[in-house]
């Protein structure tokens, strides 16, 4: 078939006709890399081979354009370039990406690990999320092994920053069920409430006292 006519449009893109057809849009830097003429015979083959290689090329400049705005896990960035090209296509943009150090799910795995512990969540969530991103269970354990904080002072932090006046019952159960969404186990929020309250009857106390002594 007979390359009659290219135009270019919107995104970057060029019109391929073919013996006067339309036939398809293809990336322009594609198009020129093949060296591709008007009037060039091309077989069905070069076609394919081009719109291959347009994919390709789509994918790595979408993971390029997602890695320059945050990091990512190597599933996380292939999910999300599979919503522009095939999956073969966007793993293939995941595996060029490893390959040039600009992709690692170990060194992911702990800044967001380490983000998700500052955040005040325990480490049973953050191994759900980090699961959600793709990392694999032998690097999650790893990954906790080396950065989990201990869960009492980390609940003791939450409630004194987020909570006061616990004695209320109301905000009793607000503080105790947005412990149990961030991960935390029921025994462990219990004896941690607990605890909170006891310290504020005792400063409590020691203010009353304060001030009738006044």
């Amino acid at each position: 078939m007979e390359l009659t006519a290219m135009e270019p449009r919107r995104h970057r893109k060029t019109a391929l006709f073919f013996d006067g057809e339309f036939a398809l849009n293809i990336d322009t830097e594609t198009l020129l890399r093949s060296g591709w003429r008007l009037g060039q015979e091309i077989s069905d083959e070069e076609l394919h081979a081009l719109i291959e290689t347009g994919k390709e090329h789509q994918a790595n400049e979408k993971a390029l354009y997602l890695l320059e705005h945050r990091s990512h896990s190597k599933k996380e960035l292939a999910d999300k370039i599979a919503r522009t090209v095939d999956r073969d296509a966007a793993q293939k943009a995941v595996d060029h990406m490893e390959e040039l150090g600009l992709l690692d799910d170990r060194d992911f795995g702990i800044r967001y690990a380490k983000e998700l512990f500052r955040k005040g969540y325990a480490r049973r969530r953050v191994m759900l999320e980090l699961s959600r991103k793709g990392i694999s269970q032998e690097l999650i354990e790893m990954i906790l092994e080396e950065n989990t904080p201990d869960p009492n002072e980390q609940i003791a932090k939450i409630l004194q920053k987020r909570y006061q006046n616990l004695n209320d019952e109301k905000i009793h159960r607000r503080a105790y069920a947005a412990l149990q969404r961030m991960g935390y186990e029921t025994d462990e929020i219990r004896t941690a409430l607990r605890e909170a309250v006891n310290e504020e009857e005792i400063d409590g106390e020691f203010h009353r006292n304060g001030e009738s002594g006044l």
